[in-house]
């Protein structure tokens, strides 16, 4: 019997795929680009990422066990989605700025999603601190990278 925490783990998996439909060129491109002083911690940033999708679906789950709500679990897949477009949208499109958008939205919502499911379970809200948290730094990055980088805004 497939359990609902698998097909959650599945669904994040193959959405968080997404995310690498890029080329060599974009990173390239991305790799060119002139990053503050203090961006020290960059090598860590796939390890973040992973902490924290990893850490959404397992609120999905603790959401879903209690809930079974369909409109609850597309907006976590949303959130995702806006997440995971980061990358492929502002390294296709060549635009830190559309990066620094996608960021903010995603950020955003990832806010709003952690107060929805804050009275449904507080282990599930918590389970979301590490987007919420990380989420904001990553767009101020972004948008640092875009003004140390005019030309590729």
């Amino acid at each position: 019997m497939i359990r609902s925490w698998m097909v959650i783990g599945g669904v994040t998996f193959l959405v968080a795929l997404f995310a690498n439909l890029i080329t060599p060129k974009d990173i390239q491109w991305f790799k060119r680009l002139r990053r503050p002083s203090w961006l020290t911690f960059e090598k860590a940033i796939p390890l973040i990422w992973i902490t924290v999708f990893i850490c959404g679906a397992w609120s999905a789950y603790i959401v879903w066990e209690n809930t079974r709500n369909w409109l609850l679990m597309g907006f976590y897949l949303l959130v995702e989605i806006v997440t995971v477009a980061y990358n492929p949208g502002m390294l296709r499109l060549r635009s830190v700025k559309v990066g620094t958008i996608i960021g903010g939205i995603g950020a955003i919502l990832g806010i709003i999603l952690a107060l929805t499911v804050l009275p449904i379970s507080g282990w599930a809200a918590a389970l979301l601190l590490p987007y919420v948290i990380w989420s904001p730094i990553g767009t101020y990055t972004t948008w640092e990278i875009m003004r140390l980088n005019p030309a590729d805004v």
